[in-house]
């Protein structure tokens, strides 16, 4: 059965809190939502007693795994938002590329792409319900699970993120063989972003037949780019993935906010405040205050507090909070973090960011 084709499951249980879905249209709230990147995570020791002795993408494929570290965050702190735990290299896992979890590397592609030549390996056509339908049913099974007290995000890498795992075999501080093909190999480039848009396409559209009440799209790598080639090979990506997302959400008399996050890429706020997201996400790297102005009220604000901050003493962590509502403002704003929360980080600062977030802005929206 094609993904377009299914079944919206119509017996979800009902909202109760849609501060984060009012936040992403510009509409009035009572306080500022707040969520964390990778709020399901090694910080919680829940979340490593789950995760103890087991693979890391048995655990994304197994739907029962992915909906209980999705939901601990939501047991201990009061977020406004909870994203499924999955992971963005599933995408090229189902191209057919082989990717491990090497403990103490992370993320391992055994057979990176090296030559254009290797596109051929590639599956051109991909039955994103066969082979990523472990992710519908986690987004399916948590949307039950939830009971309605958080709107669920689902996600995707962007294509240009995607490629430069593909081809470096895992992390890196230059991305210089990947780059190498966007110098070298143009034409191939395009044609591994154009493959990994038409699958992302799908992808995000499974995710909100399954259940998915918001979309973010992570550019992890936006920032290993300079303002040229992001303005060649990763913009117009992106911007052709929430176009196309929404007009056929459209077909269906749906509307599903988008949150784009190019991290690093301050230097393309302008554009991708018109790039058919309702959301830009920020890291910490750039003023809210000159992200405010230079968005020009088009969209939505996400971020951005340093990660780091969070180690911080709590009265240290409700200042800087403080000063970046003041310079968001509490409209059109969601808080969260510049990037992923960090596996040594205290759940308690954590509780005391979402709560710091939430007091403040009670206090700004009645001085309004």
């Amino acid at each position: 059965m094609h993904q377009s084709e299914c079944v919206i499951p119509k017996d979800f249980p009902q909202l109760k809190n849609d501060t984060f879905l009012r936040a992403t249209r510009g509409e009035e709230t009572e306080h500022v939502p707040v969520w964390c990147m990778r709020q399901a995570g090694r910080y919680l020791p829940e979340f490593r007693e789950s995760r103890a002795g087991k693979d890391f993408f048995e655990t994304c494929r197994s739907p029962e795994a992915c909906c209980e570290l999705t939901l601990q965050p939501l047991r201990r702190f009061p977020f406004d938002a909870a994203i499924i735990f999955s992971d963005i290299l599933v995408v090229p896992q189902a191209m057919g590329m082989d990717v491990q979890m090497v403990p103490g590397k992370g993320p391992t592609f055994p057979e990176p792409l090296k030559e254009p030549e290797d596109l051929q390996r590639l599956r051109t056509k991909v039955d994103v319900d066969k082979e990523l339908g472990y992710v519908f049913k986690a987004i399916t099974l948590t949307r039950h699970k939830i009971e309605g007290k958080v709107p669920l995000i689902g996600f995707t890498g962007a294509p240009w993120t995607l490629m430069s795992y593909m081809i470096e075999g895992g992390g890196s501080n230059t991305h210089s063989k990947a780059k190498r093909w966007l110098y070298r190999h143009p034409d191939a480039s395009h044609m591994l972003l154009k493959m990994l848009t038409d699958v992302i396409v799908e992808y995000l559209l499974g995710q909100v037949a399954a259940g998915a009440q918001a979309l973010q799209v992570f550019e992890s790598h936006a920032g290993i780019l300079g303002p040229v080639e992001f303005k060649e090979f990763s913009l117009p990506y992106l911007r052709d993935i929430a176009r196309r997302v929404k007009d056929k959400l459209k077909e269906a008399g749906q509307d599903v906010p988008m949150i784009v996050f190019a991290k690093d890429g301050h230097y393309a706020l302008e554009d991708l405040s018109q790039s058919h997201y309702e959301v830009v996400g920020l890291d910490w790297t750039v003023d809210p205050r000159s992200a405010r102005e230079r968005t020009g009220g088009k969209v939505s604000l996400q971020g951005n507090m340093d990660p780091c901050a969070l180690y911080a003493p709590k009265e240290r962590i409700s200042d800087i909070v403080k000063k970046m509502l003041e310079g968001f403002g509490a409209r059109g704003y969601i808080a969260n973090l510049g990037h992923g929360l960090y596996p040594d980080m205290d759940p308690e600062n954590v509780g005391a960011f979402v709560e710091a977030v939430h007091r403040h802005s009670k206090q700004m929206i009645k001085q309004m």
